[in-house]
């Protein structure tokens, strides 16, 4: 019997996923084998894939940070959890296949009846907002928050659980994005046609509380601005960093984990330094994970019960057979892409 997954052959553009048949995986001492139902296409991936990102492997790889599934086969030393049972896990690499066999901790089990593509935008969209929001940036009702790529996967989480915690929303986009941010609770900002710090001052007049800023660079002291007294910007994802784009290096295409830390440091500490309390926060969900995985299990715990609860409903804005991997990255690549991005079984 053979199974399907998506391999990285080498850092580099959509050409360098190939679609590879397997012989299925069997679980080790510890490990569980889980069915793909639904597999998250992020950003990260993307950067894994040119090769940019600080937690990319050495290729060949599987990419996909975040998946659910079901309960297929038990390794030796496995209890407390059965075949058909659905679970979630955040891998960081490994999802874009059939079938992936993780270890047991890995695995955060998932309310019956959810719908896998929606249920998958939890483990690293939503959680990243809902960590953000309250362990970050610790928003209170009533405070005013920007959020950039507000139409996008992360972006539209915020938005949904900005909603929840009483938040007064703005959000840049795109005009497409524009309905979408003005349909869960936000006033929409097009970052082509409009200066967001001036469109920000002229709305509210003296600024935000928090702004959750994906991009980084340069980006981040722009966002500052967009502040009041006593403010926060949390930095997340940093593309621009990562990719070479912005403060942190001259040359597209190199790793800039170091340089782009050194640079967010010095944003950081200015931001403690300089007059007007503005503070720089970084965020990264793989490091909090490692650190506290309780707390990355309880959080998700808590956002699978608001889905439940039908307070929280994920944007899907497609779901791609898994053999078209490569169609899924670029679309999400040429951006503008409404919520999440889902590869499901080819064969279903």
């Amino acid at each position: 019997m053979k199974h399907t997954r998506i391999v990285v052959t080498h850092y580099g553009g959509p050409e360098a996923l190939q679609v590879l048949e397997e012989e299925c995986p069997e679980p080790k001492h510890g490990d569980v084998r889980v069915q793909v139902l639904a597999a998250g296409v992020s950003l990260p991936d993307i950067l894994a894939r040119e090769g940019v990102h600080p937690e990319t492997p050495r290729p060949p790889f599987t990419p996909g940070w975040d998946l659910v599934g079901v309960v297929d086969r038990l390794g030796d030393g496995v209890f407390g959890i059965e075949p058909g049972q659905v679970v979630a896990a955040m891998p960081i690499h490994g999802a874009y296949a059939e079938l992936v066999c993780l270890p047991q901790r890995e695995l955060v089990p998932v309310p019956p009846g959810l719908d896998a593509a929606e249920a998958v935008s939890l483990v690293l969209n939503y959680i990243t907002a809902y960590q953000m929001m309250h362990h970050s940036a610790q928003v209170k009702t009533g405070q005013r928050a920007l959020i950039h790529g507000a139409a996008g996967g992360v972006g539209s989480a915020l938005l949904q659980l900005g909603c929840l915690a009483g938040l007064e929303m703005y959000g840049t986009c795109s005009s497409r994005g524009a309905p979408a941010v003005s349909g869960l609770g936000g006033t929409p900002i097009d970052y082509r046609h409009q200066d967001f710090v001036e469109e920000i001052h002229r709305l509210t007049g003296d600024g935000v509380d928090v702004v959750f800023d994906p991009i980084g660079g340069a980006h981040l002291w722009e966002s500052r601005k967009a502040l009041r007294p006593g403010g926060k910007v949390v930095g997340f994802g940093l593309s621009t960093s990562l990719r070479g784009e912005g403060l942190t290096s001259r040359r597209p295409g190199r790793r800039q984990r170091f340089r782009g830390t050194a640079a967010f440091g010095l944003y950081i500490a200015a931001g403690w330094l300089l007059p007007g309390r503005k503070r720089v926060i970084p965020y990264s969900i793989q490091t909090l994970k490692r650190l506290q995985p309780a707390l990355f299990r309880q959080d998700l715990t808590a956002l699978f019960d608001l889905l439940q609860g039908q307070k929280i409903k994920p944007l899907i804005a497609q779901r791609f057979p898994l053999a078209e991997a490569r169609q899924a990255q670029e679309m999400l690549g040429k951006g503008g892409v409404i919520g999440k991005i889902v590869l499901v079984p080819t064969r279903s």
